[in-house]
């Protein structure tokens, strides 16, 4: 009896103690596992929507619940009020082409009041300004060499090349992203650009919930719910608070915002446009899993890694789904979908397996199901996947780049042409 004792004993340690092996990233379409996609159109109790006002009245508030409860995590929705401080870095800006401006958004609720940053660069002289919303990473200096923008003193990931110390952003970091920001382009294209640092709003790293905008939306000292706010919610309320600004701002035309991302930035401006209609047209580069990626191919990165690696990104709920993907009640198809009529823009890379260039692509053909009840969709723009550098200018829009992952100055070009022509005067 002593020896079975010990023996179970042994067992259960071992079990506890022994996580699930995550397996190797799958970058073989052939071992991509079946797998039958949940119906955007087919309500949970089991009715066919067959036109936009059902769409509208019954299933998108559904797949938004559904991705609120069980992925994303709570948009917060507790009352707050926000003030803006302006100040005018240069109105010569890009010999004379722009004006640039730092904004400070005081964001106050019940709980207690917080600030950020905010870059905000548009054409100089023009009104009625249609402008890109997106957040960075950094901080708002790696836009530019400029002197007079404020270095963040957020927390920020550590780098081996001068751009950090200590986890903070040091005068190494000036510019260091301009790249990814081709500023002259999109100003000479008509468009305004309003950013923010990601780490102000949040912190990204498991910290409990417990610094950044977090604790002006829930108090902190209660035991979380599964289903509570996670990074990447917390993160889309950003996009929305500079929407707050933008719509009451002389020079944005606030029906022409435009909400974009690269990488787990694109999973959170897909996110903030499902939740913030105030945004016309959204646009994800490089999202992959999580953001555009079809989460049941299990192809480059997987919720199991990814929830692995960032468990706080998603909601606790989230987790159960790891090593259950088909048990999913949705897929990323259902997000894209949520945008509709809206128009919405993916962009993969060639050399960008880890964030299934393919599935992002099928994803986007699956949500125009719901693209299609409304007039003048043609679907069969979508029909086939692309070749490098052959956009799909839908208004579920789509190109793959050869490269590496990353934004360049070829898709801002895409982007820009795409809005023009969905949004355009």
């Amino acid at each position: 009896m002593r020896f079975i004792s010990v023996f179970l004993i042994i067992f259960l340690f071992i079990n506890i103690s022994c996580e699930r092996k995550i397996p190797e990233a799958n970058y073989d379409e052939n071992r991509v596992p079946a797998y039958t996609l949940p119906d955007p159109l087919l309500t949970e109790n089991g009715q066919l929507v067959s036109n936009p006002a059902e769409w509208r009245s019954l299933r998108r508030t559904e797949i938004l619940h559904q991705f609120e409860q069980e992925m994303y995590g709570e948009y917060p929705e507790l009352p707050y009020s926000i003030s803006f401080k302006e100040k005018i870095l240069d109105s010569n800006y890009l010999h004379n082409r722009a004006v640039i401006k730092e904004i400070t958004a005081s964001v106050s609720t019940d709980l207690g009041s917080r600030d950020f940053n905010i870059l905000y660069i548009f054409p100089r002289g023009k009104k009625d300004v249609p402008v890109f919303v997106g957040m960075n990473f950094m901080g708002n200096q790696i836009l530019d060499t400029l002197k007079s923008i404020h270095i963040s003193d957020a927390w920020v990931w550590n780098s081996k090349d001068g751009k950090t110390e200590g986890n903070r952003a040091v005068e190494g970091s000036r510019g260091t992203g301009m790249s990814r920001w081709p500023l002259t382009t999109i100003i000479d294209h008509g468009y305004g650009i309003a950013t923010a640092y990601y780490g102000e709003i949040d912190p990204d790293f498991d910290d409990g919930f417990k610094n950044g905008f977090h604790p002006l939306f829930r108090d902190t000292t209660l035991v979380r719910e599964k289903s509570s706010t996670a990074s990447i919610s917390m993160w889309a309320k950003g996009y929305s608070f500079i929407a707050d600004y933008l719509i009451h701002d002389s020079i944005a035309d606030p029906t022409r915002l435009i909400a974009i991302g690269h990488s787990r930035l694109g999973k959170v401006a897909l996110w903030a446009g499902a939740c913030d209609e105030r945004f016309s047209a959204v646009v994800a580069n490089n999202s992959g899993c999580g953001g555009a990626a079809l989460s049941r191919r299990e192809y480059g990165e997987t919720i199991a890694r990814i929830n692995k690696s960032f468990p706080h990104w998603y909601c606790d709920e989230f987790k159960k789904y790891s090593f259950r993907v088909n048990r999913l009640p949705f897929d990323q198809h259902m997000l894209l979908a949520l945008m509709a009529p809206r128009p919405v823009y993916v962009a993969s890379a060639t050399d960008d397996q880890w964030a299934d260039p393919r599935g992002e692509f099928l994803a986007l053909q699956a949500a125009g199901e719901v693209y299609a009840l409304y007039p003048g969709y043609p679907a069969d723009e979508l029909a086939a996947m692309p070749l490098p550098e052959q956009p799909i200018q839908a208004k579920t829009g789509y190109h793959l780049r050869s490269g590496k992952h990353d934004i360049t100055e070829f898709d801002w070009v895409m982007f820009i042409n795409w809005v023009d022509k969905w949004l355009g005067e």
